[in-house]
């Protein structure tokens, strides 16, 4: 059996985008993907703490130490510019492999960036 477990977080990031016209997605600062074992296309959860709005989408890579954090398409409608969020990614495994599986976990600075 297949069980699925949280497999990497970025924990309370400021929203510094929103963009409507574009096809969909959340823009996210390379050097934040990387310390959280995100990849491009990799599907994310969305949850914004100022309203409470959870959704899902996929990432697409940022400037590198930008400190990015781009919702585009309709997901701009879910957040506002200063919104704290967390990104979530999730992985399927089997019960023995995530008895001992470690998610990554990153604790960005109030500019989005790596302490």
């Amino acid at each position: 059996m297949q069980i699925t477990l949280m497999k990497s977080k970025i924990h309370r990031v400021k929203v510094t985008q929103a963009e409507l016209n574009y096809v969909g997605s959340i823009t996210i600062d390379e050097d934040l993907m990387d310390a959280a074992g995100l990849i491009e296309n990799e599907q994310v959860h969305i949850v914004n703490n100022n309203n409470g709005e959870r959704f899902v989408t996929y990432v697409i890579k940022g400037e590198r130490a930008s400190g990015m954090i781009c919702l585009n398409g309709a997901a701009a409608r879910r957040v506002q510019i200063g919104d704290i969020i967390i990104i979530i990614a999730y992985g399927s495994m089997s019960q023995e492999e995530a008895k001992t599986f470690k998610p990554m976990v990153v604790f960005p600075d109030h500019n989005n960036q790596l302490v």
